[in-house]
Parts: C-alpha cells; structure tokens; sequence
C-alpha cells in the first residue's frame, strides 16, 4: 500500500493522526445489503471521506455467508497482511467464533476497535397478536412450536441466544424453549422482510439494522432489551420493565488481517478514534439507536478475547455446544 506520508518514529505516528494514507481503503460486511455490518462499514465509511480521515472514498464489499464466516475465511487465506482493509464484526462474529463456527479462533485476526453498541429488539409486524412481551411468551409457553422467530445468525448464534434467554427468563424450560421454531437471515433487514410476508411471526435482531421499518410504522418493538429505554423510540417498552430481566447488547467494531503491521494497524486504530470523538459520528449512532462506545488497539483485543470466552460459556449453558 502506498503511503502519502512516512513517519519517522513511532512517536511521531502517534502526534501525528491525519489522513488515512492509502490509495484505496476498502471496508468488507460481511452480509447482505440492509443489515448491521452493512451499515457499520457504509456509515464509518462516509464519515472518514467527510471527515478528511482517508484520501479516497472507501469501498464497501458485500461478502455474505456463514454469518461472516465467508469473509472470515477469504482475509485469512488472501488479504491477510493488507493494511488497507477493515472488516465489519459484533457480537454476533464472536458468538460465532466462540462456537467453532469460523475456521480459526480470535487470535487469528487483529482486532482494531469498537465505536459503539447496538441494543438487541424484539419486533413484530405493527397488525400482529403479539401486543406485548407477555403476550408472546404465554403463546411459546401454551406451545413453542405455535411461534416461528428469524433473526440474523443461524441457531445458536447470538440474535437466536437472546430469544431462548427471554424464554428462559419467561420460565419455559429447556426443552420447551428449544422447540422454538428458528429461521436465519443473512441481516435483521431480509428478516424483518419475510416477517412483513407473513413468513415468520417475531424476528430478534439489533435496533441498528431495522430502525426504519420502525420509523415508517410497519413494524413495533415488542421489547427493547436494554437497561433503559432507547432515546430515539422512547415509546418502545424494555424486556426489563415488562418484567424479564434480559438484556442483549451488540457492539459494532472492526478487525483486520492477522499479518498486518503494526504500523498500519495503529494507524487505523488512530483514525477510527479520532472519528469516534467527532460530532458526526455520535449524531449517525445515535440516529440509529446505538449507544457509542470507544475500544481500541490493545483494551479491544483484551474485550474481544473476554467476550469469546463468556459467550462459550454461555453456548454451554443453554446446550447450544456440548
């Protein structure tokens, strides 16, 4: 990669935090259109060109399949030393790492930074039954089958985990809450999609990815499962309050390739900090319901690791890996 400026020292990098030197940076989500790492690579993405922190427009890739495991795999075996590439990830990523699901573990990536979180949401059709949270788990507890849920990872993964932690909290046991039915989308978008077609019933994902079917009204927030409730829809009611006590956070942040330098790989932990503390990027997170949250370099490696570790944890529990 070709760069516009050379650094004498590390400690000249480090005061220094211009532009992104580069010729083509390129941000990968690894989904469709319309989802959560969609809009996390196109939103930061136009906010370094705005903002002067790279020198070209970035590229955004769509690289869907495996819940990132597609993507995963084409960095580790082709792009893994480029330092102008960035990758899309969450929550949602490590569940999926934390489960054997990606072909490596987490030290097999650089992990760059967290910019903020998004709140998990129980959404149903604005015409449907299901007119609040207890409404829906009297149905999965009187029989699980009766309701199809979708969301944006497949069994077992993150956006499925914080349905079976409502319905465990709902009081339906193991069994019960397994017979749940299940159907993935590659983004809470598509899903929320075929909900509108009648194709499922509820769909579980992060506020980020749906928040304007929200805003046009086609859809409702059955339960926002935050601490409190969510500045942009206030009307929405939590988990908490309607008498269940989940919670289900998803970060929004981005990796890189295991072999890239340390040089490029602080240089973008420095940009992406710098964008963080800008006024623009707490006005597009906030717009869309997340909370903005700053880790990086070194702190998000040592979360990330933590993190892949509670969620094994937590697989465990509720049976999802042995």
């Amino acid at each position: 990669m070709k760069k516009l400026m050379k650094l004498a020292s590390a400690g000249a990098f480090a005061l220094s935090l211009s532009v992104v030197a580069s010729a083509a940076e390129e941000c990968i989500a690894p989904a469709d259109p319309g989802g959560g790492w969609d809009f996390t690579c196109r939103t930061v993405g136009k906010l370094l060109y705005d903002l002067d922190l790279v020198e070209n427009p970035v590229q955004v890739t769509n690289m869907p399949g495996g819940v990132g495991a597609v993507a995963w795999a084409n960095v580790a075996s082709r792009r893994n030393d480029d330092g102008s590439l960035l990758v899309a990830t969450s929550t949602v990523g490590i569940t999926q790492i934390a489960q054997g699901q990606y072909p490596a573990g987490t030290d097999a990536m650089r992990w760059v930074a967290m910019l903020g979180t998004d709140v998990g949401v129980i959404v149903v059709p604005k015409d449907s039954e299901f007119k609040t949270l207890e409404d829906l788990t009297a149905a999965m507890t009187k029989d699980p089958t009766s309701v199809t849920a979708a969301g944006s990872s497949g069994a077992g993964g993150w956006d499925h985990i914080r349905l079976l932690m409502l319905a465990d909290a709902a009081g339906l046991s193991g069994e019960e809450y397994k017979a749940i039915r299940w159907v993935q989308f590659d983004g809470g978008s598509p899903a929320v999609t075929q909900m509108l077609g009648g194709q499922v019933d509820i769909v579980t994902t992060d506020l980020g990815e749906i928040a304007g079917f929200v805003e046009s009204g086609d859809i409702r927030i059955l339960a926002a499962l935050s601490d409190e409730r969510i500045p942009a829809f206030p009307d929405a009611p939590t988990a908490v309050e309607q008498g269940l006590d989940v919670t289900g956070y998803n970060w929004r942040g981005f990796y890189t390739g295991g072999e890239v330098s340390d040089q490029d790989y602080g240089r973008w932990v420095a940009t992406l900090q710098e964008l963080y503390e800008s006024d623009e990027w707490k006005a597009a997170a906030e717009g869309s319901g997340l909370v903005t949250v700053w880790r990086g370099g070194e702190e998000f490696e040592a979360y990330v690791l933590e993190q892949a570790s509670q969620m094994e944890e937590i697989s465990r529990e509720i049976g999802v890996i042995e």
